[in-house]
């Protein structure tokens, strides 16, 4: 079994802000303002830590106009 290290970007299910911002090339912090929304349909909360749904958060970005 690899490392989640190891594991590419693109075959994760769910990313760090900073994962999500390296595959993106949105910020960290619009990433953060983004997902403080209730209403967000691609973070996923763990007590305090957020992780972004990658495959949610692509069909965001592929509907969106601007962020």
């Amino acid at each position: 079994m690899r490392e989640p290290k190891d594991i590419p970007i693109y075959e994760k299910q769910n990313l760090t802000i900073e994962e999500a911002a390296a595959y993106s090339n949105i910020g960290q912090g619009k990433l953060r303002e983004l997902t403080e929304d209730e209403r967000c349909s691609f973070v996923l909360w763990i007590g305090s830590k957020r992780l972004i749904k990658r495959k949610r958060f692509d069909e965001y970005i592929d509907r969106a106009y601007s962020i």
